[in-house]
């Protein structure tokens, strides 16, 4: 067994692991809520890119209704953005990513 060999191919993938979560992390999603009253895009690596709300999702009399909205859509933004990211990842590791990404 040549250890040398097998830890420059380690390398290699830890190299190509960091290169494919960095290109993944800048990919875009994009959630809605409210039946698209309230829209967010954000990125792969949990970034907010983008909260558009539709006029008619203002309603001064139920300020708590527009929180609502936006933090279910911003959550599924998020969750999407983590899904796609695992997604991207997993054609490059076996088995769970767990604790391999942190705060997953």
């Amino acid at each position: 067994m040549d250890f040398g060999k097998l830890a420059e191919q380690a390398r290699q993938m830890q190299e190509e692991l960091k290169r494919v979560q960095a290109a993944a992390e800048q990919e875009l999603v994009t959630a809605t809520a409210g039946g698209g009253m309230v829209k967010v895009t954000a990125t792969a690596g949990g970034e907010i890119r983008e909260i558009a709300i539709d006029p008619n999702a203002i309603d001064p009399s139920d300020p708590e209704l527009l929180a609502d909205l936006i933090t279910a859509a911003v959550n599924e933004a998020l969750r999407s953005g983590r899904a796609l990211l695992e997604s991207k990842l997993s054609s490059l590791l076996p088995g769970d990513l767990g604790g391999l990404l942190p705060g997953m």
